[in-house]
């Protein structure tokens, strides 16, 4: 009989590629990887592991296993969903991963509300930018995941998954109190500036390689700007600091932003700036209690941001 923890040790390691991509995704240490897999080698009664380098691959009988792995990890997965719903209440573990701001300006409501209607649910919640959260997702490592992508520039949701739209987030411009255009703040977008105003700029982003630096450096490109990218910081808190320093200016959107520093000025946008919110999970988790559950009150939650 085959062990269905040393199977989903044998997937981890598949999606991932390497020892230690499976030890971080299942969160356990890469010894407890190797002994499980040692464990399911002598079970089958072959190599399923080679040495490639420093590092391992997957043998014919590992590659041919993993793929059985991962059906029957997703008939469990399909069989959780079926006792959930015949029980007809959220019980047990839901994991959810979520991109900062909407760790700060969404989900402590939500979650506040899930754990007085569904008390005997555990919810377990992982801060993470939207790409990995939803490969997350397809891995089985997450339940739900709370991602974004912009008015101008989508972000693909692979086939596995289910999306709600949550809420839209517009975004104003932050500049330094003392800039040029600083006098154009409090008002609405009819009356915004536009990006092409901020062509001379320089611009305080997101990492590189992250949705949002991606969708910043696209949209201003399509606007004719070269944008000059002079500082790289994660947090928006961060990113307002350093706008009041007068070192630049950088987008602010509105979910989550909380106190704005007295030398920053917001701008409104007049082609208005939005981003979508919406929770990703696998389909075949759809008929979860818990993920209903989850889903509702994330829901009520954007709606009262409204």
């Amino acid at each position: 009989m085959l062990n269905l923890e040393r199977l989903r040790t044998l997937d981890a390691l598949a999606r991932h590629g390497s020892v230690s991509g499976a030890a971080d995704g299942l969160h356990v240490t890469t010894s407890a990887v190797s002994q499980q897999l040692a464990k399911l080698e002598r079970e089958v009664g072959q190599p399923l592991l080679a040495r490639n380098g420093r590092g391992v691959r997957l043998t014919d009988a590992g590659r041919l296993l993993a793929d059985h792995a991962a059906r029957i990890i997703s008939q469990v997965e399909l069989a959780q969903a079926d006792v959930e719903a015949q029980r007809g209440c959220a019980v047990g573990e839901l994991r959810i991963g979520a991109f900062p701001t909407a760790m700060r300006g969404l989900l402590p409501q939500a979650l506040a509300a899930l754990r007085a209607g569904h008390p005997e649910l555990r919810v377990r919640v992982r801060e993470q930018e939207p790409e990995e959260s939803m490969a997350a997702v397809v891995r089985g490592d997450l339940d739900l995941a709370l991602a974004i992508d912009w008015h101008n520039k989508r972000m693909p949701v692979p086939a596995e998954l289910t999306r709600t739209h949550l809420l839209d987030d517009t975004v104003d411009i932050a500049v330094p109190a003392g800039h040029r255009l600083a006098d154009r703040a409090g008002g609405d977008a009819k009356s915004g500036i536009s990006l092409a105003e901020c062509g001379d700029d320089d611009w305080i982003s997101w990492n590189e390689g992250q949705f949002c630096h991606e969708w910043l450096v696209f949209t201003l490109r399509g606007t004719g700007i070269e944008p000059r990218i002079a500082h790289i910081a994660e947090e928006h808190h961060t990113q307002l600091a350093f706008v009041e320093a007068g070192l630049g200016v950088c987008v602010a959107p509105k979910l989550g932003r909380g106190p704005v520093p007295p030398g920053v000025r917001l701008l409104p946008v007049c082609d208005s700036v939005r981003r979508h919110v919406y929770a990703v999970w696998r389909a075949d988790a759809d008929r979860r209690p818990s993920i209903r559950a989850a889903v509702d009150a994330l829901r009520q939650a954007a709606a009262g941001l409204r």
